[in-house]
């Protein structure tokens, strides 16, 4: 019987640029009877490959719900893996080729490496990038990902991709370095003309009917209003020949944000955040795109879990 992966995001700590895991984790589960551990998606498919993806992830970081502590103490930020393989699987055709203007670290490489999928990343770090190619020749080195140091602006190859997915730096919420090319050190609205042509110059090549994904939160200004980077994103795409198509919310634990948030409550009744937006855009005619990733086979062990999946996908 063919084993799917029970997939259950949860823990991320959406305040600081890429999003520490605090216990994002696998789940096994099968048809005949599985113990039930949760809600989340259930994909079908090659479930030796998901099974990969997310081990070779574990085995760089350690599991995900030690991953959360560690890497909180260190601050340093790591992607979610659960969250790329959805992204892969149900929006990159098989051995598609893959554009991340944003790279950051080595997880989104990584998982769409083992899952087939040709990534190329850029990032002006090449600290970063050295550090993500010895994890990738170490887990991955059959089809490892490539990694550019360079600016977006100018240093995207001159070829065609099959998806686009980034996370891009929340302004200037998490400043990654000192380069004057950083748009994590500008002003907003220097910012959003730099990233709105980064942007343009990604779908630009976008191959046609195919789809694209940020995973983005929105952050606040100085006086705590929040700039709507959200929406800025949303027309940043569409004014480059991308609709919006999908939206999804990714939730993560409350944990210690009650806590945190209490004291600037009290004085400002500022909201603590604990969701970001995925937005999936389709260069082209969606069904057409959908044509292009192939069918995959979403299954649930409980009835009323397969008609939450099959509401989401609709």
């Amino acid at each position: 019987m063919t084993k799917r992966n029970f997939a259950r995001v949860f823990g991320q700590d959406l305040m600081r640029g890429e999003h520490k895991i605090g216990g994002g984790i696998i789940k096994k589960a099968n048809p005949d009877g599985a113990e039930d551990t949760g809600k989340g998606f259930l994909i079908d498919g090659d479930s030796r490959q998901s099974r990969m993806a997310n081990d070779s992830i574990n085995s760089v970081f350690g599991r995900p719900e030690n991953a959360g502590r560690d890497q909180s103490a260190t601050g340093t930020s790591i992607f979610d893996p659960v969250l790329c393989e959805i992204a892969y699987t149900w929006f990159c055709p098989p051995e598609g080729k893959v554009l991340d203007p944003f790279a950051g670290g080595s997880v989104r490489g990584i998982v769409a490496a083992v899952l087939g999928r040709l990534y190329t990343g850029i990032d002006l770090s090449e600290k970063q990038i050295a550090a993500n190619e010895i994890q990738a020749e170490q887990i991955v080195p059959e089809n490892k990902p490539h990694w550019i140091v360079g600016d977006s602006l100018d240093s995207i190859p001159d070829e065609l991709f099959d998806f686009i997915f980034s996370c891009p730096p929340y302004a200037y919420l998490e400043v990654y370095s000192d380069d004057p090319r950083d748009i994590s050190t500008m002003d907003y609205p220097e910012f959003l003309e730099i990233y709105r042509k980064i942007v343009g110059k990604s779908t630009e090549r976008l191959r046609e009917d195919r789809f694209a994904c940020f995973v983005i939160g929105d952050i606040r200004d100085k006086k705590g209003f929040y700039h709507n980077f959200v929406s800025d994103t949303i027309t940043a795409f569409q004014d480059a020949g991308c609709k919006l198509y999908n939206e999804a919310i990714l939730v993560t634990a409350v944990g210690s944000l009650p806590i945190r948030v209490g004291k600037q409550f009290n004085a400002s009744r500022k909201l603590g955040k604990t969701h970001q937006n995925v937005l999936v855009f389709c260069k082209g005619d969606p069904r057409k795109a959908t044509e292009e990733v192939g069918q995959i086979d979403v299954w649930s062990p409980d009835e009323d879990y397969g008609e939450l999946l099959t509401d989401v996908i609709s």
